[in-house]
């Protein structure tokens, strides 16, 4: 099967993006599948990609020279050509060395959704299409290193998902309520574009329908799939995160909404029952505080989080919810930031943004989870669910029976967040989910009146467990490490090591957010098409001079720290001696690092393609 995952133009090439895949071949007639391939097939002017479907003679051709992408014979590929077994077309990529080909190498089968295979890519490799890069400058091959370097980092995030013959990017009510036309759309043509991560790099395989059945969109987040048995009664349970590639991006280069009301962080996570052909779904989302806001590293633990007060918040707030409303109907806020302290006021401008909305389909809620669950108290965590209860069982979930016949809606959704909507968030998510799934499983017949899903023992801890990876893939993916307070999602309870653990991805997030979140921001933006490489440019976007402070202060401050260490360690002749010394280093050291951290914003690695004015 080849999966397309477009063109992403950069400087002076493009690359063919291929996923190679090894499928079971999607089902004759079906009209929204994409064909299975056999082969590809190389030769020094083009690249034929061949299908094989029975009865298809159409053969995909990528021309080397020209970049142009259209249908051919099979008759037309040479015997000369070098054939690869491939499955799929991602891409082309251009790149300053030219145009790249980029293949999928591996794959990884996460299980059957209503009988329909999934996939997570697993591997890659980049070819070139050039023979020969010495016809670039030093210059221009190191841009075209770090531009590939880039193209790398993105496909290597975990979290790739893709199916040939089932949309993925879509809930189960949405795909109810559709028409037979909408059926018979392409994949590509049917895709909520909020969730295709590859959207940008199938532009111009858009504008060619006859291509349409070589294109299959991705998803990046977290899919599990587990077929479970209780009481005798065989079910699948799977458990879906769709990430958003509007305004998507790092922890803390990407925060609130932009102009377009699209929230940083944003996630739409579903979670599938399928028993004897009936089939149930409850939906939640989680995004950042939907105004406009930042939190720039600067090397401090904590970065105070700033409000922008010169921009009207309302238009962005209003765009927000008016797409989030069209979309699942009404809205119920969980806010579980801090009500004290850096993380107040935003609280505070949440709620009075709510109050100005005026308008009944949004509700808020504020639950500082710091403070009702300090002291390990996290059994506190059933007063919010009790709270919304009530609420909950008003919205109810989608459910259908065997016969197809739509039985329930779910009329509304919780939208939960936290600073980073990922651990206190992803906590809060497992529990709603957890209690409409008592409902929908009864409503199945699997369990019996009376009967709780934590009787159920084997299955709680694949329901625990698989919360508990989805808050590790999507945490990996925004803040660069694995989630925090895991420990409760997996066991239902708070532990001394869980706390062991999430101080220590917490010093890794602070690294990373401060030393390398620059080069993640900008590999993102870069495979997303926020950032579009000029064909020619003077100086080298990637090529930025540092200032002289950024490399002189921290070598002043790391040879006076270690010359207060070895004053310490020799002491002098005398004490005066000693303890002068270790003032005077010990005062420079200090004083450098003061200095450093004043300037915080200057050490930081920043992104370098699309200007942080326009992330705000």
């Amino acid at each position: 099967m080849a999966l397309i995952y477009g063109n992403l133009k950069l400087d002076s090439g493009s690359a063919v993006i291929i996923l190679i895949e090894y499928l079971v071949p999607c089902g004759a007639g079906s009209g929204n599948s994409a064909g299975d391939f056999s082969a590809g097939h190389t030769t020094p002017e083009i690249f034929f990609v061949e299908a094989c479907d029975d009865g298809v003679d159409d053969v995909l051709a990528i021309d080397r020279v020209s970049t142009e992408v259209a249908l051919t014979a099979k008759k037309d590929i040479p015997p000369s050509a070098i054939t690869r077994p491939i499955c799929g077309i991602l891409g082309t990529v251009r790149l300053v060395a030219g145009m790249y080909l980029i293949v999928i190498t591996r794959k990884k089968k996460v299980g059957d959704l209503l009988n329909h295979s999934i996939w997570k890519a697993t591997d890659y490799d980049i070819i070139s299409y050039k023979k020969t890069i010495l016809h670039l400058t030093d210059t221009q091959l190191q841009d075209n290193k770090g531009f590939l370097s880039m193209i790398n980092h993105v496909l290597s995030i975990d979290g790739l998902y893709f199916s040939t013959s089932y949309d993925l990017t879509h809930t189960l009510q949405r795909l109810s309520n559709t028409s037979p036309e909408f059926q018979e759309m392409s994949l590509l043509e049917r895709a909520d574009q909020r969730f295709v991560w590859n959207g940008h790099l199938l532009r111009e395989f858009s504008a060619q329908p006859e291509i349409h059945k070589f294109a299959v969109p991705v998803i990046h987040g977290f899919i599990a799939i587990h077929s479970c048995s209780v009481n005798g009664k065989h079910f699948d349970w799977i458990l879906i995160s769709r990430r958003s590639c509007f305004r998507a991006g790092v922890r803390y280069y990407v925060r609130g909404i932009d102009s377009e009301g699209h929230a940083a962080n944003f996630v739409e996570t579903e979670q599938i029952v399928y028993c004897n052909g009936g089939k149930a779904s409850f939906v939640q989302t989680r995004g950042s505080m939907p105004f406009f806001w930042s939190q720039r590293p600067n090397l401090k633990y904590k970065p105070k989080p700033q409000i922008n007060n010169a921009v009207n918040h309302m238009d962005g707030f209003q765009r927000h919810f008016d797409s989030q409303i069209i979309s699942y109907g009404k809205q119920v806020i969980i806010n579980l930031v801090n009500q004290k302290g850096s993380e107040k006021p935003l609280e505070q401008t949440f709620s009075q943004m709510v109050d100005g909305l005026g308008n009944g389909m949004v509700r808020y809620f504020a639950f500082d989870f710091h403070k009702e669950c300090s002291r390990m108290r996290w059994e506190r965590l059933q007063i919010l669910v009790d709270q919304v209860a009530e609420i909950q069982d008003e919205f109810g979930y989608f459910l259908v029976d065997s016969e197809g016949k739509v039985l329930m809606t779910q009329d509304g959704i919780f939208r939960s967040n936290c600073m980073d909507c990922l651990d206190r968030t992803n906590v809060v998510q497992s529990l709603l989910a957890h209690r409409s799934l008592q409902a929908q499983l009864q409503r199945l017949g699997v369990l019996h009146i009376g009967q709780r899903i934590e009787e159920q023992v084997q299955f709680e801890k694949i329901y625990k467990n698989a919360w508990a990876d989805n808050a590790n893939a999507c945490a990996k993916q925004y803040a660069g490490t694995g989630a925090l307070k895991t420990d409760f999602t997996r066991t239902g309870k708070r532990t001394q090591w869980g706390l062991v653990m999430d101080g220590w991805n917490s010093l890794i997030r602070y690294y990373k957010n401060n030393f390398s979140d620059g080069f993640r921001q900008d590999s993102i933006d870069l495979f997303l098409g926020n950032y579009s490489v000029e064909e020619v440019y003077s100086t080298s976007p990637l090529q930025i001079q540092k200032d002289w402070k950024f490399l002189a202060l921290p070598i002043i401050m790391v040879v006076a720290f270690s010359m207060c260490i070895i004053c310490l360690l020799m002491a002098g002749e005398t004490w005066t001696e000693t303890l002068a010394y270790v003032l005077f280093w010990g005062t420079a050291s200090i004083g450098t690092a003061t200095i450093i951290l004043y300037n915080g914003k200057d050490f930081v690695d920043a992104p370098k393609l699309v200007q942080k004015e326009k992330m705000d």
